[in-house]
């Protein structure tokens, strides 16, 4: 007679997301022979680019260093654009599942909800209540995906439609003859406003910190035909963020003539892209007087695209509000164009703000009413840890990561936790993966877990968990990696957890780059410094 049991069903490693890190996982870790199950909130593969779906969004990195390197999809795989818009995006992940059969090994509709690590395996349990165990836990939850929706008075009395550009139908709504408004001007806000402008009847749109967005030209280099697959792979992978660009060697004013200087920059905003700020001069963010040249450029050449001169200020003031660069800048299309239209207007919200929210509108503080009928929220995330800090994980002593962490965060090498042993996580607070293109700095980080786990069975040890000194000396590292540098001038950046209310001020990014921190990685898991190994 068989024998019924209740325990739960157990893999060698579950991993939480099936976005770029949990797809990139479970191909590589499958190939190594372990038995994987992904556990997946969406009903369907793509991460951020399933849950993103507001209209215009697309990413801003160009196509080939935002792809993976799997052989078997790079050397069939052609992008249409430069920057793939979101709808291309989620084609390329269903041919990732048609060519690597990724589904059969994901659980979707599946929220984790709690997580520890108890005797010799992790204990995960769903919304639904459903548990797994395995032997580690690798959770990809993204750097972006706990939307944050500021607490505006009155806003559940707004009868007509709203929406949080994370949490998007895929049905999207209808526009024509509506009045519309667009709350924050980040990338989410400003893609929004480049579809919506030319669709509705008014759109508003509410901004506090201008958006300093570089141009997105669609043409241009895509692939080197001379390199092979290998070759550019590696390429990648040997630039600091692991795209075709970086700082230049020199300083700024190493370069005495002004003209030359202009020229140099008016070289870089014709490519187009992230060159403009982290391709330009290398002192451009430590020096002041270095990042006010590029600003002023910047403002410069946006400033002659904006017709109403109220509009212009706003959009791009001749003082910025911060350095440039030390706030993740975005990449636009035609945004600045559209203020041009007569059925386009702005509101700052550092003169007024949102005071309440009506059944037909909102109020602002100066007494303004705006008729409305339909609202986007672009008004952030927790970034970086939020993920996480949302997904019930809880040490062996059974505190929550959300907890231990509202003092600051603590890892090592921006993949393990303390106190949290078998647990790897990816594109998460102290890594490379907000200085670097996504995919790539995912490969990296997927690279070096995969090999983790290879070494320590092959080494005949079970369990593995970082030391609290290693911890410490690695958020002092990369906390020093910012000493000197213009972004601390920018406390409300998300890159330190400025947006969120509440969240402690704190460097989140590993910023010495990805060959760096490749090395650092590489160097620590060779010796097995800083881990506890059983």
């Amino acid at each position: 007679m068989a024998v019924i049991t209740n325990r739960p069903p157990d893999y060698d490693i579950i991993i939480v997301g099936a976005g770029f890190a949990g797809v990139t996982l479970l191909y590589h870790l499958r190939k190594q022979g372990h038995r994987c199950l992904v556990l997946e909130a969406a009903s369907d593969l793509g991460g951020t680019w399933f849950w993103n779906r507001y209209p215009g969004a697309r990413v801003d990195t160009e196509a080939p260093f935002y792809a993976l390197s799997i052989p078997e999809i790079w050397n069939n795989w052609k992008w249409s654009e430069k920057f793939p818009s979101q709808p291309e995006l989620r084609r390329y992940f269903a041919y990732l599942d048609k060519v690597l059969g990724l589904k059969q090994d994901i659980q979707f509709n599946t929220r984790v909800t709690h997580g520890q690590f108890r005797g010799d395996r992790w204990h995960t349990t769903t919304e639904d209540g459903s548990q797994f165990t395995s032997q580690f836990l690798i959770a990809c939850p993204g750097p972006g995906t706990v939307p944050h929706i500021p607490s505006f008075p009155g806003l559940e009395l707004f009868k007509g439609t709203v929406a949080h550009s994370y949490e998007w139908p895929e049905e999207g709504f209808e526009l024509k003859g509506k009045r519309a408004a667009v709350i924050g001007t980040g990338a989410s806000g400003l893609q929004i406003v480049q579809d919506w402008a030319k669709r509705v009847d008014h759109l508003t749109v509410f901004q506090r910190t201008p958006n300093t967005a570089l141009p997105m030209h669609g043409e241009g280099w895509l692939q080197d035909p001379k390199m092979t697959h290998e070759e550019f792979c590696n390429y990648r992978r040997t630039h600091l963020s692991g795209v075709n660009y970086q700082f230049a060697p020199t300083n700024t004013f190493d370069t005495v003539d002004p003209a030359e200087r202009q020229a140099f920059r008016e070289h870089l905003w014709k490519t187009g892209g992230f060159p403009y700020v982290y391709g330009n001069y290398k002192d451009v963010m430590i020096n002041r007087a270095a990042n006010r040249e590029m600003y002023d450029f910047w403002a410069q050449k946006v400033r002659s695209r904006i017709e109403d001169p109220r509009k212009r200020d706003l959009l791009a003031p001749l003082e910025p509000f911060h350095p440039m660069g030390a706030k993740r800048p975005t990449c636009e299309l035609d945004y600045y164009d559209q203020f041009n239209r007569s059925n386009v207007d702005i509101v700052d919200l550092r003169s007024t703000s949102i005071d309440s929210f009506q059944p037909n509108g909102l109020t602002t503080t100066d007494g303004q009413f705006y008729p409305l009928d339909i609202i986007a929220l672009a008004t952030g995330f927790d970034m970086i840890t939020g993920g996480l800090t949302h997904m019930g994980l809880h040490s062996v002593e059974g505190k929550s990561l959300k907890d231990e962490w509202k003092d600051g965060v603590k890892t090592y090498l921006g993949m393990t936790i303390n106190g949290y042993p078998n647990l790897f996580f990816l594109a998460g607070p102290q890594g490379p993966l907000s200085f670097s293109s996504g995919p790539i700095g995912i490969e990296v980080q997927c690279g070096l877990i995969c090999d983790a786990i290879k070494q320590l069975l092959a080494k005949g040890n079970a369990v593995v968990e970082a030391t609290v000194a290693a911890q410490e000396s690695w958020s002092q590292q990369v906390k020093s990696q910012f000493d000197g540098t213009l972004f601390l001038d920018s406390p409300d950046s998300w890159f330190l957890g400025g947006n969120i209310p509440g969240k402690k001020r704190e460097l989140l990014t590993y910023a010495a780059g990805l060959p760096q921190y490749q090395k650092d990685c590489e160097k620590a898991f060779n010796s097995w410094d800083g881990f506890v190994c059983k």
